[in-house]
């Protein structure tokens, strides 16, 4: 039988858990705060210490109530526990300790700017029919492939939480038992369009289902797909797929990424513009379908480069019709593979990069090599941002300002803005 001991936690640590020492070694605690005192069951060996399973709380830390019934048993949120003041410590230690890793000084990094709950405009939910022929919709339980059948979400806006009881109805008639697939629901400004993944090719009576469904809950689009890397196939779109991005209308192709709220959108947006300046010519790096693009063009020429066709495609289309081609260029690129050079760059008076969580390695040394004055960086990975900021600094760049946005409400994931100048050309 594994052992039963008292651990006092220490601290969170970067993916939610609280973490206590037993024998000199870490205890990995889901669901804990610091200060917590607990009764615990050691488990499995993870990373240098062990796993634990909390079985009673003697006494509580920096502990506030959660606000949504489904914490615990739900994955989607993992430190809606932590008191206010925990809460934005554990935030800006996870931007602090990342760039504390690479040596780079932490003075310029500003206060956590959290953004309001209810408003995530885009997630992807599990589906699961069960061996009676009910379905689970939700998100999946911690490190668990047990889905939480989600009847409210503090995090999700309104209009996305409304529509899952009607899914949950769908993926009863979709799905087969013990079949699974999943629904990823993105409210746009003209509606949300919902992407299916199946088990299989759906029959004509299930796709007059999935139009019926799309005309029911008054979908702008409604598409599917057997397998993540295929096209998706729309099966209802009843009027344009579109977003509006500082004041353009961009037309989303299925599956598009944006920033996770039009809040979010606002403030990271506020932050680029800071941080480009006056700056007249900019190259805008993972510009996807042009959430920086637009609101860089109003004041300066802008190249939009992002390795997705259809987000390019979207982008320039979008520009076309704003009138704004003399305002913005368009190029389709793998920028891992082939990142602009000093050569390339040597026309920009600031470059924003905003890649995927891998960060920008190759562009970031290109940068370093380059003689750009300013450089601002969008990142929803503090580790591999402090790796790219390291780059730069060490080619003659100075990190004068890092913004942390709380994007990803509850989450053990924060987003950043940083801005940084190189001194003197060479």
């Amino acid at each position: 039988m594994s052992e039963v001991v008292e651990l006092t936690v220490a601290k969170v640590g970067a993916r939610g858990d609280g973490i206590a020492l037993h024998e000199g070694k870490p205890v990995y605690l889901p669901f804990t705060a610091p200060g917590d005192r607990v009764r615990a069951r050691l488990g499995a060996l993870r990373d240098a210490g062990r796993a634990g399973a909390v079985l009673e709380v003697l006494h509580q830390g920096a502990r506030r109530a959660p606000v949504c019934p489904h914490f615990g048993t739900c994955g989607g949120c993992a430190l809606q526990h932590l008191a206010e003041e925990a809460y934005r410590a554990f935030k800006a230690d996870l931007v602090h300790t990342a760039l504390g890793h690479r040596g780079l000084d932490t003075a310029g990094v500003e206060a956590l700017r959290i953004l309001p709950p209810a408003t995530r405009r885009r997630a992807r939910l599990a589906m699961r029919c069960q061996k009676g022929g009910e379905a689970q919709v939700g998100f999946h339980a911690r490190d668990s492939r047990e889905i939480a059948d989600i009847r409210v979400c503090a995090v999700l806006h309104p209009r996305l939480v409304a529509l899952v009881a009607p899914l949950r109805e769908l993926a009863a008639l979709l799905l087969q038992a013990r079949e699974s697939g999943s629904a990823t629901m993105t409210l746009l400004d003209s509606g949300v369009d919902l992407l299916l993944d199946l088990p299989r090719v759906p029959d004509l009576a299930l796709l007059e289902r999935l139009a019926a469904f799309a005309h029911a809950q008054d979908l702008a689009r409604l598409s599917w797909r057997v397998g993540e890397k295929d096209t998706p196939t729309p099966a209802a779109e009843r009027r344009p797929a579109r977003v509006v991005l500082a004041g353009v209308a961009v037309d989303v192709p299925a599956d598009s990424f944006l920033q996770a709220s039009v809040e979010a959108e606002r403030v990271l947006t506020e932050l680029v513009l800071a941080g480009v300046g006056a700056a007249e010519r900019i190259a805008d790096l993972h510009a996807g379908l042009g959430t920086f693009t637009f609101a860089l063009a109003a004041r300066a020429a802008v190249l939009a480069v992002d390795g997705s066709r259809a987000a390019i495609a979207a982008l320039a289309l979008a520009a076309a019709k704003a009138r704004l081609a003399h305002a913005v260029a368009t190029e389709t690129r793998d920028l891992d593979a082939r990142p602009l050079l000093a050569d390339e760059l040597r026309r920009f008076d600031a470059v924003v990069f905003d890649p995927p969580r891998a960060g920008a390695a190759a562009q970031a040394a290109a940068l370093a090599a380059s003689d750009v004055p300013r450089v601002v960086a969008v990142s929803c990975n503090p580790a591999t941002f402090a790796r790219d900021a390291r780059l730069l600094i060490d080619g003659g760049y100075r990190l004068a300002r890092v913004v942390p946005v709380d994007q990803f409400l509850w989450s053990p994931h924060v987003e950043l803005v940083a801005s940084f100048e190189r001194a003197a050309k060479r």
